[in-house]
């Protein structure tokens, strides 16, 4: 597109419309050079707010679970939020995608599967345990479509107190917290298509108004989809994902309901699976070809998923509010998986295995609460107390081959089909009963505050009761019933305007371990994981700029088998703990003008304590990187209106690949470059996006948490056009 000016492009296209308008007159009066003029201008700052509203975005603040929506700066904790507008211009189509903006976060794929895994201050997110709207359980829990969401926010920290247990064990050093689009007051009707590399296209459908004299009804619908091959050689993969959020309020606003309802289909075909490791390797295979596939062509996951929720608020005053939310989420998912395990270094020689894996789940998440506001001898109280639950079943099955077949990581041998799958769990065509999950919690809190909010204390607990019930595959059951009371302890000061110094002491809970393997105490149930988090930070934040420095120190204890005695015999036990201390710099905002910054580092020292007879003490812990850092910039052309140029950043830090720390999993560097223009085409704002990742396409190894590699992805050229209608 010719560089000409906003204005030169407007005055040639009212020029062609004058000429083909036959009710025009020849000559133009004074008043008609002025309308004209006017015009320009106008259509100027259309192009320019339009520009405006989809550039990078990143907020301070978030929802914050039993205490509710939170300003960054009045909170002793670290949370931010990457809105719609990010994840737009990125051209974001899974949620690692989007948290590839946050120093503190790295994505991984499940153990033999293709699902996002997440890995905060240590310590991993699955799929299962990232919220909406605060609740657990209602999230797709392999892959998640982001172009429904509003905003993704990120909690660094432990939050058994804000959120309660993640029903799948995990978010113990912190949390992925989802929000729906609704309607704004600004009517939405846009429409985007988009090219991936190599052969990846697809659109989004993103339309919201409200309705009624007082604009109380809005209806915000989303639609996605993508189809084809990704960068990756014959790895296809696809995705649709639908939306519709609806909201109401009443004439004086004390009311407020919503209701949302979504529906996910995604698949991947011969994806590229992690790399498992022989416990005889005493080096890593190097790195393949960045495009290079060694996944089975058989290989395939179909991901479905139905999930939806309702939230109810009503202000009997402005000092108490009442709030009840319920969600469910119906899941089907059916996968055939391959992992290459690794066995000679040198030459990449290994094997394949092969399993089928059937899996339905239902799961039905509520809370309900209150929230008060007075004042007592001049200290402000914010009150609040409510309940939460969750009830989660799991249906599945599994089948899988006593044989592997011989492949090689650098050239793979392909098999037309897996091998028979002849030792099999449960029945793979009619998946039974295999767990039953039920989480109810209480919890209490009050924020105390004087001289006019520049000191806030923050005081509560959650108690938690977890029962959960293990059905095998038809020939066994356990039950597990347990409960804890997680505590809250949480500081803000504002020593001058628009800072403030915090210090939280808080703690994360997850089901306790079962006692697995050859041990003597097969079968026994130990009380719940608890994570004890100490951290403390400043905060900077003027709105359109703010920065944040946190340090802090987390401690999780781990279980292993020790000999038991003399006997030869060993006993599972839980006596490790893992020690994850670090700090973490994050910059967002508005440089100067024109100019734009989202970024920062993560500084962790994760180490081993109390080992099995104290043979890894002091050793890293698997996957965990000494450091990342990230940095996203954009800039806004002074020269052409509407145009914009971005650059991308990510260092990751070495890892160690098992726990004697004798694997080292070198660091790696991503850089990705892009640029976008919005014009007008018949007044309304038209974006065009063009971004390149990985451009030097590099091949390394992006994460080896839970003592498997995952490679990073090649090169991938990206192409979007957005428009409003």
């Amino acid at each position: 597109m010719s560089p000409f000016s906003v204005r030169a492009r407007v005055l040639a296209a009212t020029a062609l419309t004058l000429c083909v308008v036959p009710s025009v007159h020849a000559e133009a009066t004074q008043v008609d050079k002025n309308k004209q003029k006017s015009t320009v201008q106008a259509d100027e700052q259309i192009v320019v707010k339009a520009a405006r509203r989809n550039q990078m975005e990143v907020l301070s603040g978030g929802q914050l679970g039993a205490l509710g929506n939170q300003k960054g700066i009045d909170t002793p904790f670290n949370i931010r939020s990457y809105t719609s507008a990010l994840i737009l211009n990125q051209q974001s189509q899974t949620l690692g995608q989007v948290l590839e903006n946050d120093p503190s976060v790295r994505t991984t794929y499940g153990y033999g599967n293709f699902s996002e895994q997440f890995i905060i201050r240590g310590f991993p997110v699955y799929g299962d345990d990232v919220s909406i709207n605060g609740l657990y359980g209602i999230v797709p829990r392999q892959l998640v479509s982001p172009q429904l969401y509003d905003q993704v926010q990120v909690l660094n920290g432990a939050s058994a107190f804000l959120n309660g247990a993640a029903p799948g064990g995990s978010s113990l050093g912190g949390n992925i917290n989802l929000i729906f689009k609704h309607a704004t007051k600004e009517p939405i009707k846009r429409l985007t298509a988009d090219y991936e590399s190599s052969a990846m296209g697809g659109g989004a459908l993103d339309v919201g108004q409200r309705f009624g004299k007082n604009q109380q009804f809005g209806l915000r619908f989303n639609a996605s989809g993508k189809s084809g091959q990704t960068a990756i050689r014959d790895e296809r993969r696809h995705s649709v994902a639908l939306g519709l959020g609806a909201d109401w309020h009443s004439l004086d606003n004390a009311t407020r309901i919503t209701v949302d309802a979504d529906y996910e289909n995604q698949g991947v075909r011969q994806g590229r699976p992690g790399v498992l490791l022989s416990s005889s390797l005493t080096s890593l295979p190097r790195v393949p070809s960045a495009s290079h596939n060694y996944g089975q062509p058989w290989t395939y996951t179909n991901l479905r998923y139905f999930f939806g929720m309702v939230n109810v608020e009503h202000d009997f005053s402005k000092y108490l509010t009442a709030y009840a939310a319920l969600g469910g989420l119906s899941g089907r998912e059916r996968g055939d998986y391959s992992s290459l395990t690794v066995t000679n270094a040198a030459t990449g020689a290994g094997t394949n295995g092969s399993m089928y894996v059937p899996y339905n789940q239902s799961n039905l998440s509520a809370r309900a609460g209150v929230r008060a506001h007075f004042e007592t001898w001049n200290i402000k109280h914010a009150v609040n107390a409510g309940w939460s639950g969750l009830w989660s079943a799991q249906d599945t099955a599994y089948a899988f081959a006593l044989t592997s077949r011989s492949s090689n990581l650098y050239t793979p041998t392909y098999y037309a089909q897996s091998q028979p799958q002849t030792f099999i769990g449960g029945n793979v065509n009619d998946p039974q009963r295999n767990g039953y999950t039920r989480l109810n919690s209480i919890f209490f809190s009050d924020t105390l505050s004087a001289l006019n909010g520049r000191i806030a204390v923050t005081g509560g607990f959650r108690y938690q009761k977890m029962l959960i019930n293990s059905y095998g595959y038809g020939a066994s059951f356990t039950q597990y019933t347990a409960d804890a009371v997680t505590p809250v302890v949480g500081v803000v000061v504002h020593p001058i305007r628009n800072t403030s110094l915090y210090f939280n002491r808080i703690e994360g809970l997850s089901q306790g371990p079962q006692a697995t393997g050859s041990v003597v105490n097969l079968g026994q149930v130990f009380p719940p994981y608890k994570t004890v988090q100490y951290e403390a930070g400043a905060k900077y934040d003027i709105g359109r700029f703010y920065t944040t420095l946190a340090f802090y120190q987390i401690s999780k204890p781990n279980a292993y088998a020790v000999p038991y005695g003399s006997t030869g015999q060993s006993i599972f036990s839980v006596d490790g703990l893992q020690r994850n201390r670090g700090i973490e710099w994050t910059v967002n905002g508005e440089v100067m003008k024109g100019l734009r910054f989202n970024g920062g580092t993560s500084i962790i020292a994760a180490v081993q304590k109390r080992t099995a007879q104290g043979a890894y003490d002091g050793k890293r812990a698997i996957g965990v990187p000494g450091y990342n850092i990230n940095g996203n910039i954009e800039y806004d052309l002074p020269f052409l209106k509407g145009a914009t140029v971005t650059g991308q950043v990510i260092h990751t830090g070495h890892q160690w690949a098992n726990n004697a720390n004798t694997l080292r999993v070198p660091s790696w560097t991503r850089f990705d470059l892009g640029t976008r223009y919005t014009f007008l085409a018949e007044r309304k704002p038209v974006t065009v996006r063009f971004g390149v990742e990985n451009i030097a396409n590099r091949s390394y190894w992006a994460s080896s948490f839970g003592g498997y590699l995952l490679q990073g992805l090649p090169r991938t050229y990206k192409v979007s056009l957005t428009t409003d209608f």
